[in-house]
């Protein structure tokens, strides 16, 4: 996430935050506990979610146009044991034009 820029005042972050201990979850949590226990085959019972959206983030440049956006999620949860990281990227969201940024390395997802 180190090159949106949000200072030419296009696009948003939000977050929402679901504290699931003893109460009953809404959707967007039980689709979240189904992808860690589909992708990791494993039982999970989410304790805790975070999710941050970043949406119709602008890239850092100063002659970038601020129309070709992306928006992207990271979802934090856990059941008080394991932690996990979902990242969500909109499809065909990436509008950035990476050829033209500083940095030639360039990734989406994290290492």
């Amino acid at each position: 996430w180190d090159n949106a820029d949000f200072s030419r005042g296009v696009g948003t972050t939000f977050y929402q935050e679901f504290s699931t201990l003893n109460t009953a979850k809404p959707p967007f949590v039980r689709d979240v506990e189904e992808k860690v226990r589909r992708y990791m085959r494993s039982s999970y019972s989410a304790a805790w979610t975070l999710k941050i959206t970043w949406e119709k983030a602008p890239v850092y440049s100063p002659w970038t146009d601020t129309r070709k956006t992306i928006t992207y999620q990271a979802v934090l949860t856990t059941d008080g044991y394991r932690s996990y990281i979902l990242m969500l990227y909109q499809d065909r969201g990436m509008q950035w034009d990476y050829t033209r940024l500083t940095a030639t390395n360039v990734l989406i997802g994290y290492t």
